[in-house]
């Protein structure tokens, strides 16, 4: 799941943690609200965890020149 599918995930929670206020027998709409959210600010950190590893910064390599190697005009 990427980063915008758990910003998607954190927003459709949200909508029934918050903004409603149904109840159904077999379902706490309010607890599945807050799960959701829960499993999107948990895929956030994941995926920001991951993207840190795979942009790691390789300095450029430089190449030596000794005193011989160098032409003075």
């Amino acid at each position: 799941m990427g980063l915008g599918g758990c910003v998607i995930l954190i927003g459709a929670g949200a909508i029934p943690a918050f903004a409603t206020d149904g109840k159904m027998d077999t379902v706490n709409v309010g607890l599945a609200g807050w799960i959701m959210m829960t499993v999107g600010i948990i895929g956030v950190f994941v995926h920001a965890s991951t993207a840190r590893r795979r942009r790691m910064v390789v300095p450029p390599s430089t190449t030596v020149v000794s005193g011989d190697e160098r032409r003075h005009p």
